[in-house]
């Protein structure tokens, strides 16, 4: 398995898509049951290949990822040959930029001195999407870019 196994509630979520991916493998509802109780080890093979898919899928299209901590924020553009990051670090330690009173306080002081930025841009290895993929693993989400091109609209 090259990335992770979707939850419970992603299979739940997708339950069209397994169903057709298992009907590729020639697989029925009725086969896949079986298949449950008397070879777990190879329904849980096609569990992990059905799961890779899907995430193959979805690193291919994402753009922007963000990981936001208590006092920084990962803002990262994924194009085609590099992913382009805008590091953003709070010295304010009252500051918590997970909650709405420390994101307003950023919103109101990003120009001061108690907020550093850092831009920097790294090629990929030869598999993009593990790279995108370890972003996540890491604790960065998928989103639409909002916050990364505000702050490149002020850092430009």
């Amino acid at each position: 398995m090259k990335y992770t196994r979707l939850s419970k509630e992603q299979f739940e979520e997708l339950h069209q898509e397994f169903a057709n991916f298992l009907a590729t493998q020639s697989i029925t509802a009725e086969e896949w049951t079986t298949l449950k109780k008397e070879k777990p080890e190879v329904a849980e093979q096609e569990l992990d290949v059905f799961s890779d898919l899907i995430w193959e899928g979805v690193l291919g299209k994402v753009t922007y990822l963000e990981n936001v901590s208590e006092r920084q924020m990962h803002l990262f553009e994924l194009k085609e040959k590099e992913m382009k990051l805008i590091s953003v670090k709070v010295l304010n330690p009252e500051i918590d930029l997970r909650t709405k009173i420390g994101f307003d306080w950023f919103k109101r002081n990003f120009q001061s001195d108690f907020v550093e930025y850092l831009t920097a841009s790294k090629a990929y290895t030869e598999d993009k999407n593990s790279d995108k993929f370890e972003l996540i693993k890491q604790g960065a989400v998928i989103t639409k870019g909002q916050l990364y091109q505000w702050f490149d609209d002020i850092i430009s």
